[in-house]
């Protein structure tokens, strides 16, 4: 397509004449026009490539007056015809950024250069217009600050990002001062010092964080990097300041970090679990053959004896000795739990009367229990072990007296909740929330309140067990717990438990007397450890039992092969070497279907429980153990329909 040229002139002759030349040379002309108002209502209407414009013509608008109203409606180049060349005639023709002048007279190469060439420029100016157009297009859209600035220090440009972060509009910030602006502390709270001068710029280049001052005086953290603004010639002609808010990241790296700390917290605690669960299951051991020895001799000897005070002591201190291992295997997770449905609302309520008993008069106990939070699955008895112990806690922090509050709500947990609580699962749970307005804990304290023998209390006050045992059930039953305090702000427990589907059952006591009766029967006794295998086989005697012992499973089984009677209770540990009691017992119900088992040990395994919890077909006694309560569990399984 050829290059469309609208020719603007007065004269009639010269327009003709300019006519013929330009189709000479091969632009076709739309039009030829002779006023400037006319020009201006039809350019649009033309749509030319160029328009010739003489400067002086007749009417009301003269070219210079034309050129500006076409540049106001179509981006069209201009190229001036004149026959004057005075300076206020080209003075007043700059104004409005002509692409050329051709002065009359002329020759027709002239005028074809000076089209070709006003042509090319305006094709230049078009192509740096959208370039400019898409660069600050880019910078609007960035999710960064951008400020740049001469040398003389003076902005000279700020993103609407920059405005936004600074609180300066541009048109308030240029020629302005980069450093009032970019107002930046570094962590110090000292000023950074942006300099820059017409023989350099002097600056640290690369990443920086600090914070930025607004112009309203607030502080925001920023990264911001610096660097030099260079012409084509590469000299240094200013900087730019490139900048973000962080407040998100750190926000972010905060959680990471707090999320962090909660994990190597859960891993030591469950390493000092895996600690505390052998040493405990060592100890019941030495502690069954302490308890059961001391009642032994005190069922043989007078009770007018002078020695029974001194045995019931030693019976005590092995009694309160085995309370600890118990505390030990709850925080350690390796207690036997019967898990049943119930509702946390019950359970309260039927330890009402008894916490308020126990917390005094000088301490007011609340309850807010939501009708409607749901049942759990759970052991109730070690529940209400929970429910005691945080209590006791709440009381003893508030020793000029006070309030303890005991929520249950029913909600849902979130992802965004599960990724910053380490080990918790998103779905529906059941909070049981205990607070207290005692003294509070600091952040050191609060670190540190699960870990078992931690305690803060004086000498002889408490064994740091207490918070352990708690910290411990509540992970057996699969729910956590998360402690809220600050010094003098009291103190509040959130347990949460994961809520089931299901109706609940009635919360029944589950304590029994002791029936130690006489028996007849033939029982083995399998049990790795000298001390429990020959208590255990003594106290049975006494109760008139024939006795059968082994220390391991291979010469129980050799023993049922070559006893002629029948063997009517396998009574064996559960960890030993070689052989686990639950392989024993399934190797023994080949050779004698109808002996009955009962099982024994200090803590469990996953031979005769799943994660904790007993199966619903084994029996088992848990160290450590009472002659009397031997007998009469054995009994139990004995007298048990067939």
């Amino acid at each position: 397509m050829n290059t469309r040229i609208l020719v603007v002139e007065d004269e009639k002759i010269t327009a003709l004449s300019i006519s013929k030349q330009l189709k000479r040379l091969g632009y076709e002309v739309p039009a030829m026009l002779s006023s400037g108002e006319e020009a201006a209502s039809r350019i649009e209407e033309l749509k030319p490539d160029l328009v010739l414009m003489d400067i002086v013509l007749k009417g009301t608008m003269d070219g210079i007056e034309a050129a500006q109203a076409l540049r106001e409606k179509v981006n069209v180049p201009v190229v001036y015809l004149t026959a004057y060349s005075d300076a206020e005639t080209l003075e007043r023709a700059k104004m409005t950024d002509p692409f050329g002048f051709i002065l009359k007279p002329y020759e027709e190469r002239e005028l074809q250069v000076a089209i070709e060439v006003a042509l090319y420029k305006h094709q230049m100016q078009k192509r740096l217009q959208e370039s400019e157009r898409r660069f600050a297009t880019t910078l609007s859209s960035i999710n960064d600050g951008v400020i740049s600035a001469d040398l003389n220090r003076g902005v000279t440009y700020l993103n609407p990002k920059a405005e936004v972060l600074t609180g300066w509009r541009l048109s308030e910030a240029s020629g302005r001062n980069l450093e009032e602006v970019f107002k930046v502390t570094d962590k110090t709270g000292g000023a950074n010092s942006l300099v820059c001068s017409h023989q350099g710029l002097a600056m640290e280049e690369g990443a920086h964080y600090g914070a930025l001052i607004t112009s309203t005086s607030e502080t925001l953290p920023i990264d911001y990097s610096v660097s030099p603004m260079r012409d084509g010639h590469k000299e240094i002609t200013g900087l730019v300041v490139v900048f973000r808010d962080i407040s998100e990241r750190l926000k972010a790296e905060e959680a990471l970090y707090n999320t962090e700390e909660r994990l190597r917290h859960a891993q030591k605690m469950e390493a000092v679990g895996r600690l505390a669960g052998g040493v405990a299951h060592d100890f019941n051991n030495l502690l069954v053959g302490m308890v059961g020895y001391a009642e032994m001799i005190l069922a043989d000897l007078d009770p007018l004896d002078p020695l029974c005070s001194d045995i019931q002591e030693i019976k005590r201190a092995g009694e309160r000795a085995a309370g600890l291992t118990r505390q030990l295997l709850a925080f350690s997770r390796r207690q036997v739990l019967q898990p049943r449905v119930f509702s946390l609302d019950e359970l309260v309520r039927n330890m009402e009367k008894m916490l308020r008993r126990l917390v005094g008069e000088d301490v007011e106990l609340a309850t807010a229990l939501r009708s409607n939070s749901g049942t759990v699955k759970a052991d109730p008895g070690q529940l209400e072990q929970v429910v005691m112990n945080l209590v006791v806690n709440a009381r003893d922090a508030m020793p000029r007296g006070g309030q303890i509050t005991i929520e249950t709500a029913c909600l849902e947990l979130d992802d965004a909740y599960a990724r910053t609580h380490v080990g918790v699962c998103p779905g529906p749970y059941v909070v049981l929330a205990i607070s207290d307005t005692g003294i509070g804990m600091d952040a050191e304290t609060r670190q540190r309140i699960f870990e078992p023998f931690f305690t803060t209390k004086g000498p002889g006050q408490g064994t740091g067990l207490g918070l352990s045992t708690v910290y411990g059930i509540v992970k057996q039953s699969g729910g956590s717990i998360w402690v809220y305090s600050e010094p003098n702000l009291g103190t509040t427990f959130k347990i949460y438990l994961p809520r089931v589907e299901e109706p609940p059952e009635p919360i029944e006591s589950s304590t029994k007397a002791i029936d130690a009766e006489r028996g007849g029967e033939t029982i083995l006794v399998v049990e790795d450890d000298n001390l429990v295998l020959t208590l255990a086989c003594n106290a049975l005697q006494k109760k008139g039992y024939q006795v059968l012992r082994a220390k391991d499973g291979g010469k129980a089984l050799s023993i049922c092969k070559h006893h002629s009677g029948p063997i009517h209770l396998l009574l064996t540990d559960v960890v030993m070497p070689h052989m686990s009691g639950r392989e024993l017992a399934d190797r023994l119900a080949e050779i004698s279907p109808a002996t009955r088992v009962l099982f024994m040990s200090g803590y469990t395994s996953d031979a005769i429980v799943n994660h904790g919890i007993l199966d619903s077909n084994v029996d088992l006694l848990q160290k450590p153990f009472t002659p009397n309560l031997l007998a009469s569990k054995v009994r139990e399984v004995l007298n048990r329909p067939a």
